[in-house]
């Protein structure tokens, strides 16, 4: 049911924007943007609509996250989560299941590159931003570094803005968690929308460029 609430909703959002009314901003991520065990408008895009048309702009933020999506499951459904309408603005929020799993940090920065390609072919205006994400150390040194590092290279290779840590005073905080560990609180939520709020604000177009050459 959720599943199709979603697409619903999505769908919706998709249909007014190619009606040429807000500006779209799609964050594409996993059950940390989905807003895992909470209520829809207690997850950090919601958050984030708020802030928006706080600041008196005219863009709606669509949820594309998905729990326990990698970063290949986010380059699959990439073309579906840009919709006809695609993005003025992209957030990719990935990876943090790829490197749970031990995945090779070369396919996520490979998976990074080709979502950032879609993105730009559905319109070549659209700003971009990377939400870099880190494992524990249990995953050992040599790989919790490399996995680190792939998210700034793949920013800087493809002209995306980097947010270095998207779970910034989140991570770790049996404060900011639900009691896995993993998945943040409404708090928590809170806090990710804090850290998240000023990348979006610098990067969102101009009404008057948006959808244009800038």
């Amino acid at each position: 049911m959720r599943g199709i609430l979603y697409a619903l909703l999505c769908g919706a959002v998709v249909a007014t924007a190619a009606a040429g009314e807000p500006g779209r901003v799609v964050i594409l991520g996993d059950s940390i943007t989905s807003g895992y065990n909470l209520n829809p408008e207690e997850a950090y895009p919601a958050l984030l609509q708020e802030k928006i048309k706080a600041a008196g702009l005219d863009y709606a933020v669509v949820n594309a996250g998905l729990s326990g999506d990698t970063t290949a499951g986010g380059l699959r459904r990439v073309d579906w989560a840009l919709g006809e309408g695609a993005a003025d603005v992209m957030v990719i929020a990935l990876g943090g299941n790829d490197g749970l799993r031990g995945l090779p940090v070369a396919q996520v920065e490979e998976n990074l590159a080709a979502i950032m390609a879609k993105a730009r072919a559905a319109n070549p205006a659209v700003k971009i931003i990377v939400a870099g994400m880190q494992m524990p150390g249990s995953m050992g040194q040599d790989y919790t570094e490399s996995f680190a590092a792939v998210f700034g290279r793949a920013a800087q290779a493809h002209g995306a803005v980097l947010l270095p840590f998207l779970l910034e005073a989140v991570a770790g905080d049996p404060r900011m968690n639900q009691p896995d560990l993993i998945h943040p609180t409404a708090e928590g939520q809170r806090r990710i929308a804090e850290t998240v709020w000023p990348v979006l604000r610098g990067v969102i177009p101009p009404e008057e460029n948006r959808g244009g050459e800038q």
